[in-house]
């Protein structure tokens, strides 16, 4: 007997057999055990259920032509009439055909209970029989529990039941739920000495792994027993409906070792599982147990397997698997187009689309819905609308799954009055009550920025599930809206329904991405007290968020108590950190972690190589960002992310082969795409190829330039000295110039020492941004460039007005693992007379190969001397000279400055690489510079 894991401490001697309620039974005196149907049943107690798989009847059926039996039945009591003459006829009436319609009788005629008791003590039964009966008998209305209360009554009259009885017993107690009526069962088979074959073994072992522990249903499985194959596949199902996979893949691998065979439905459940866990592996160990078994003429086994290499992203495996299937069914066709499309491969799903209806199949609603949800993710609204519409077309009505891709298609920004169509068709059609549907359109309206109709279709849903509750409480979080998040949070709890990690999540999200850090980190505390445990998405949220609100330092921190707490970083954690690491330049850093993913498998993850590309871009090292781009798979995000690469970086021809490559590899550009192209065209002075793909957007692509095209091509223009036609752009562009189209317009002004737009851009700057210090701090440099010092006096007094403090200029620089700072008026660095020593020395070294000191970049009224002497403090020479000092010769140097590097530093870098043959890396608050052999990859352009 295996030990049973109990809430409350017991013996199985002391349990009363078979029954819930032992009081009710004290004064019963069992009748002697029989073994058969015991004739003198009261004819109240009848039924089995109708075995066939026909629709049930309509009326009663008509005992009276059976063995010569005549009596009406078309009433309770006249049934009950006929049961007792039958009764009395003895072993007359024991047949399969007669005892089938008087339990059909029965139930027609509302007595369940009578039923259940014809088919315990009225013919000779087998599990097919006792599989229909109950579904016959629910489909009357009948509660199985009713069987299990007939099952103690015929005990107590005596009567002995087999093991067939026994297991069946034993998983209407599994599927009730009835945990102590499973136990008692078991203690009194095990008083008796019942000998469990395997039947009673496997029903024991299902209602310990459903009511109590899967530990418990195991140690009946390891019983001193022999081990049937029926029993190792029970165990293997077990442990998978508990989620043990390890220990069912365990079991499985010992199987095989004992030569078992285990059969098509434990092989279903382990595919199933290896794509719900992503065991790629050990999906490809079951597939080569399926060729050696020749299961694969199986097709819901083949199904499984290309739905298990799907969602491991395999797709070629999942095709190979579908193009060796000698038939196809329905099923087949559906998992494999849902496969592509889930993947993201469209242009292969409608191939296959076309070549299932060649093939005489004719897809189902399940096909079209599949079709529809790929291009929801990927395609734009105008793409999805028409396929609803050859949906409709081809007979199929959109059902609620239909409705819920096409309102995923409709969330992007702009798109609400679409939204709001299909939120009509809802109601029109009756399709508001199904809760997914209006758990979407809730999404739709919160991602679209509608909070307040988001609020109200929640409050009109009848049916809240919880994914509702976390939809419009991440909607105020992500928003900011923390008060009602909260609010919101505390109705949830007092409507009973539980918060789950995703509600706890999105909260932690929300406050880490708006730069409340110890508030999301107190989150992180407020699961714990909830009874729940943070999982990697809680400390990814927290991490990401963190990342993309620039708390760099404290996105690192939260990595570090997430690896403190135990917790295994995944895919997305590893994204987000990278990132991370790719806004403070830290090369190094991302270098561990490209190895740490190679190692974990991560680097296969899309979002992985993007995040990869985009680190070694933002930290000067492109050879690597493009050597991972070139062997990743190639979709619009990774273009884009190397695309923008080069452009940070200056590299501005570049930027346009890519998009070359990106046509021709059939990529459509999106608006980001073109961001990037100009941002490269405007940081190489390409002004003509800038113009083509701006006229190129909306010619050519039909994408409408927003805001952030408009101010790269005012800064494009203005950078290159046009700076009439850039105020000419300004002017004349349909949208309102915002803080961006006048910030580059004044930084284009600054480079060119132009003060009459200088002073205009200003002027709307300091309406706009009245408290950002950058657009002063422009303005006092070019006034001091024209020595015009009453001006510098007239910005300072407005600042100091305004209570505007110049921004705090800062470079860093990494030396074995420490970052260190310099700042300007800040804590000397502790080697500072070391540094300034060499740096005196090495400017002597520069003014033989030509270096002046170029003494505008100083804005202060003073004399020459001062000025020069002021230059040699600033942040980034000393951060330089330093790395000199300190890293091995011919190492590159790494450099992070948080505002622009001025025109005097820019030339004492380049020279510096020359004469210590040195290579720069320096990534400024604009861009990056390379600066080696005496040049710079800006080509003086920045």
């Amino acid at each position: 007997m295996p030990f049973l894991h109990t809430p409350t401490p017991f013996t199985m001697d002391k349990l009363a057999p078979f029954h819930h309620s032992p009081p009710l039974l004290q004064n019963h005196k069992p009748k002697p055990i029989r073994t058969h149907s015991p004739p003198s049943l009261s004819v109240a107690l009848t039924t089995t259920s109708s075995l066939e798989t026909t629709p049930r009847p309509t009326h009663v059926p008509d005992l009276g032509s059976l063995n010569g039996f005549t009596a009406d039945s078309s009433t309770l009591d006249s049934v009950k009439a006929m049961h007792a003459q039958m009764i009395k006829k003895g072993n007359k009436w024991n047949s399969d055909s007669m005892a089938k319609h008087l339990i059909t009788s029965y139930l027609e005629l509302g007595d369940c209970k009578s039923a259940a008791v014809v088919f315990f003590v009225g013919f000779a039964r087998n599990y097919v029989m006792w599989n229909n009966f109950l579904e016959e008998f629910k489909s009357f209305g009948g509660d199985p529990s009713e069987v299990l209360e007939v099952f103690k009554e015929l005990h107590c009259e005596g009567v002995v039941f087999d093991s067939r009885v026994i297991s069946v017993v034993l998983k209407i107690c599994a599927s009730v739920m009835n945990l102590w009526l499973g136990l008692e069962v078991h203690a009194s088979l095990i008083k008796r000495g019942f000998e469990l074959d395997v039947h009673v073994r496997c029903a024991l072992m299902n209602f310990y792994g459903r009511c109590w522990c899967v530990e418990s249903a195991n140690q009946v499985f390891h019983e001193p027993r022999n081990l049937d194959d029926l029993l190792w596949n029970e165990a293997i199902l077990v442990n998978l409906k508990n989620e043990r996979f390890v220990k069912a893949l365990e079991l499985f691998r010992e199987m095989q070792f004992l030569t078992g065979k285990v059969n098509a439905t434990t092989v279903l459940k382990i595919l199933q599982a290896c794509s719900k866990k992503g065991a790629l592996n050990e999906g490809k160990q079951i597939h080569g147990y399926v060729l050696k078994l020749a299961m694969e003429l199986n097709l819901s086994i083949c199904n499984s397997l290309i739905i298990m290499y799907s969602r491991n992203g395999k797709i070629k495996l999942a095709s190979r698997v579908f193009d060796s299937m000698k038939d196809h069914s329905l099923s087949s066709w559906n998992s494999i187009i849902s496969s592509y499309t889930t993947l993201g491969y469209l242009n292969d799903a409608w191939n296959l689309f076309c070549k299932m209806e060649r093939s005489g199949t004719k897809p189902d609603i399940i096909t079209w819905n599949s079709i529809l949800s790929g291009n929801a993710i990927v395609s734009s609204y105008k793409e999805v609308l028409i396929i609803l519409r050859r949906m409709q077309a081809a007979g199929f009505r959109p059902n609620p799954r239909s409705i819920t891709s096409v309102l995923q298609a409709v969330i992007e920004p702009g798109l609400l009055n679409f939204g709001k169509e299909i939120h009509a068709y809802v109601i029109r059609n009756g399709l508001d009550y199904d809760a997914y549907v209006g758990t979407s359109l809730l999404d739709m309206y919160v991602k679209n920025d509608c909070l307040t109709s988001s609020q109200a279709i929640f409050d009109n849903m009848k049916n809240k599930n919880i994914v509702a509750w976390n939809s419009l409480i991440s909607g105020y979080s992500f928003k900011g809206h923390f008060d009602h998040a909260k609010r919101l949070l505390n109705r949830m709890k007092e409507e009973g329904i539980k918060p789950d990690l995703i509600t706890w999540n999105s909260l932690v999200a929300g406050y880490s991405m708006r730069g409340h850090t110890k508030e999301a980190l107190a989150l992180i505390h407020d699961i714990k007290i909830s009874g729940l445990t943070p999982n990697v998405v809680s400390w990814t949220a927290l991490i990401s968020g963190c990342s993309q609100n620039g708390n760099y330092s404290e996105s690192i921190e939260a990595f570090v108590q997430m690896q403190e707490e135990g917790i295994m970083p995944n895919s997305a954690t590893i994204s987000s950190l990278l990132r991370t690491y790719g806004g403070l330049s830290l090369l190094q850093k991302g270098k561990e972690i490209h190895c740490l993913s190679i190692r974990k498998g991560f680097i296969e993850d899309l979002y992985v190589a993007t995040a990869l590309i985009d680190t070694y871009s933002k930290s000067g090292d492109l050879e690597s960002a493009h050597k991972v781009f070139r062997s990743a798979e190639k979709t619009l995000a990774s273009w884009n992310c190397m695309i923008m690469g080069f452009a940070i970086n200056g590299c501005g021809r570049e930027v346009i082969a890519l998009l070359d490559g990106m046509q021709r590899a059939g990529i459509l550009p999106d608006a980001i795409t073109f961001t990037a192209l100009l941002s490269g065209c405007k940081n190489s002075g390409l002004v003509e190829e800038g113009w083509k793909c701006f006229d190129m957007m909306s010619n050519d692509y039909g994408i409408k330039p927003t805001i952030e095209h408009y101010s790269c091509m005012a800064d494009l223009l203005g950078r290159a000295g046009y700076l009439d036609e850039a105020w000419d752009f300004i002017q004349t562009m349909p949208l309102k110039p915002d803080a961006s189209v006048w910030g580059a317009m004044l930084g284009s002004c600054r480079i060119h020492g132009n003060i009459e737009f200088a002073e205009i851009a200003a002027k709307e700057l300091f309406k706009l941004e009245p408290y950002n210090s950058a657009n002063y701090v422009l303005m006092l440099s070019l006034y001091a460039m024209s020595n015009r010092w009453e001006d510098v006096d007239r910005i300072k007094d407005l600042m100091d007005t305004r209570g505007i403090k110049p921004r705090q200029v800062w470079s860093w620089i990494q030396i074995d693992q420490r970052v260190h700072l310099f700042s300007a008026g800040g804590i000397p660095h502790q080697d500072e007379g070391e540094i300034y020593y060499e740096l005196y020395q090495l400017v002597s070294e520069l003014k033989k190969f030509g270096y002046l000191p170029d003494v505008n970049c100083v804005y202060q009224n003073i004399d020459e001397e001062e000025k020069v002497k002021m230059l040699l403090s600033h942040t980034e020479k000393l951060a330089i000279t330093y790395g000199l000092i300190k890293t091995t010769s011919g190492a590159p140097i790494r450099v992070i400055k948080n505002t622009r590097i001025c025109s005097d530093c820019h030339t004492a870098a380049k020279l510096i690489s020359l004469v210590r043959s040195r290579e720069i890396f320096l990534r400024d608050g604009v861009r990056f510079h390379h600066f080696k052999a005496g040049k710079c990859s800006c080509n003086d352009y920045w």
